[in-house]
């Protein structure tokens, strides 16, 4: 059985750099994510809209109207 993906030229020691920065980019913000869940606590919203969150389907909707910025 043959290998489905050619071969690939080796890559340049710049691409190497990116990959392994973009990597390290995800990491930490998987890390920063985890944080953030363990310290859920969000902080109650003064003088809000009652009810749904009104932007909840990208658009802004009030008292069963939608508008679209």
């Amino acid at each position: 059985m043959s290998n489905p993906v050619p071969d690939r030229k080796p890559l340049s020691p710049a691409a190497q750099r990116a990959l392994a920065e973009a990597d390290a980019r995800r990491q930490a913000a998987a890390a920063r994510a985890k944080d953030e869940a363990k310290n859920e606590t969000k902080a109650k919203e003064l003088q809000g809209p009652k009810g749904p969150e009104p932007t909840r389907y990208g658009d802004w909707e009030r008292k069963g109207i939608a508008s679209d910025f």
